[in-house]
């Protein structure tokens, strides 16, 4: 394997040390440190040995430290899985959540998220983990409220009936 080197060695450690002293990214410092490494005369496996990344993984942090600068280094935005929830589904969701479950033919009184998940699957077609319906709740801004236990109201003359009864 050929041997990798940076550029203008000197200035880039000193510029390396003062970036990751800056970055608030860790896997952008992980690459940074990589790099600094190969500037104190590591070559790519001795690198990928010590930060526990593949030698190619470390050769191609050079090419693009080499070609773009610290910009090459940082990590790109990754868009992620798209999500099955559209926003007019969405709306409607919220809307749905503004009613009570038992308006949808549940017997459970307060929507929850083993509720939605089944509310979602039925009405949409969407499967949605618990999980995932409590942070849709979140997202939605929506507050679950649990139901508070209703202190019987007590019978002034079944009291005095049933302390006489108690006597006897």
């Amino acid at each position: 394997m050929q041997r990798l080197e940076i550029e203008n060695v000197d200035i880039m450690k000193v510029a390396i040390q003062q970036e990751i002293a800056r970055s608030e990214d860790s896997r952008y410092d992980h690459r940074l440190h990589g790099v600094f490494l190969l500037c104190q005369g590591f070559s790519c496996p001795e690198v990928s040995k010590i930060l526990g990344d593949s030698p190619r993984i470390i050769e191609y942090w050079v090419k693009e430290f080499n070609e773009n600068g610290f910009e090459g280094l940082r990590e790109e935005k990754r868009s992620g899985r798209p999500s099955v929830i559209d926003d007019t589904i969405l709306n409607k969701i919220d809307s749905d959540l503004k009613q009570n479950p038992t308006s949808f033919g549940y017997k459970q009184n307060l929507w929850d998220g083993k509720t939605l998940s089944h509310h979602l699957k039925e009405k949409y077609d969407i499967k949605l983990g618990v999980r995932q319906c409590q942070r849709l709740f979140n997202k939605l801004d929506f507050q679950l409220r649990k139901p508070h236990p209703v202190i019987a109201k007590s019978d002034d003359e079944e009291k005095e009936e049933f302390r006489e009864n108690k006597k006897n």
